[in-house]
């Protein structure tokens, strides 16, 4: 008598291949219009080269992503934490060290050109597309502020720091810091080597907290 088949030997079921899930792609699409816009500038990049470089059509582009400046946002939104890494748990920390790590001092090298990429970015083509900047402020500037903001809240209701306005102390911190970032950024110019960039960050975070520790 012949043996029943095996599950294995019956025919492979037809049927819709798996789709990736929709955050997965945003995902994806974001990290290849990064790409572009980087290589190309943002004004020059359009949503076919984008839709092309992903492999995927423009209806399912413009499903997730209405247009370019939708694209940006999700590009800035997920890379946030490459400006500052919050929220985190640094309870235990000295407060300068948990800063330094806040600040990302000991930010991976390549992380770190891409970041300044972006506001180098920003900076040159904000002229021609304005849009460029409401999004980076919207998206990411006022979301790591209100963060740092709320974790500087935390160390002066636990009073180790005396401050009044945390957003405001907030607001200054990331200027001292991410200034030099910013105006190095826009002349292209680099950091002579990471312990001048990290010099800088230790420097401003001293000041910062020489003005709000408790006398």
């Amino acid at each position: 008598m012949r043996s029943p088949p095996h599950a294995l030997d019956k025919p492979r079921q037809r049927g819709r291949p798996k789709l990736m899930p929709d955050d997965a792609q945003r995902r994806l699409i974001a990290d290849c219009a990064q790409e572009l816009f980087l290589e190309k500038g943002y004004g020059r990049t359009t949503t076919d080269e984008v839709a092309a470089r992903c492999r995927i059509s423009k209806h399912t582009l413009y499903r997730l992503f209405p247009g370019k400046p939708a694209l940006f946002a999700a590009i800035v939104e997920l890379h946030r934490q490459a400006m500052l890494a919050l929220p985190g748990d640094y309870d235990g920390l000295p407060l300068d060290r948990a800063l330094e790590r806040i600040f990302m001092i000991d930010i991976d090298p390549q992380a770190d050109k891409q970041r300044v990429a972006l506001l180098r970015l920003v900076m040159l083509e904000a002229h021609q597309s304005p849009e460029l900047g409401e999004i980076i402020r919207r998206h990411g500037a006022d979301k790591s502020r209100a963060e740092l903001a709320n974790w500087l809240a935390l160390q002066a209701k636990s009073g180790v720091l005396v401050i009044d306005d945390p957003d405001s102390a907030a607001r200054i911190l990331m200027d001292m810091i991410f200034g030099a970032i910013a105006f190095k950024a826009i002349d292209n110019l680099s950091w002579p080597g990471d312990e001048d960039r990290n010099a800088h960050i230790r420097r401003c975070i001293a000041v910062f907290l020489n003005g709000v520790r408790p006398r």
